[in-house]
């Protein structure tokens, strides 16, 4: 198992035990699970992704750090946009969609706001890092 699959697992671990609140670099933020089909796999991933609300929507962030390629996960909710999340103790479907501009600017800024560390990946990369949009089916 990789370093990441490691981090990622004791993250998960430690949201389910805590009712959705992890500590660490994650602390205080908010944190969801996302649960994805793989894109070639077809297998059932797992990532811990932080978001934001947007009225009643969660957007998440590509950003992969600030990598030069999108997250693998990223690849899975294209592929395969209706999701299920892991926010808190609730568990449910969502709607996967891609952002476009001027949206995806004004989303990525309010992830900003709430975790500055989100600017600095931008700068780290040439890529435009995508900004999902997860809506909950009713």
């Amino acid at each position: 198992m990789s370093t990441i699959n490691e981090r990622n697992k004791t993250i998960i671990e430690e949201f389910r035990a805590n009712g959705g609140k992890v500590g660490g670099n994650f602390a205080g933020r908010t944190l969801l699970l996302l649960h994805t089909i793989g894109a070639k796999s077809r297998e059932e991933r797992v990532n811990p992704v932080a978001y934001i609300r947007d009225s009643d929507r969660f957007v998440i962030i590509a950003s992969k750090g600030g990598a030069p390629t999108n997250p693998a996960w990223y690849y899975n909710v294209v592929a395969n946009p209706l999701v299920t999340v892991e926010v808190g103790t609730e568990t449910f479907q969502v709607q996967a969609t891609v952002a476009e501009e001027p949206e995806r600017t004004r989303l990525y800024d309010q992830m900003v706001a709430v975790m500055p560390g989100f600017g600095d990946y931008r700068l780290k990369t040439t890529r435009i890092i995508p900004v999902i949009i997860l809506t909950r089916k009713k």
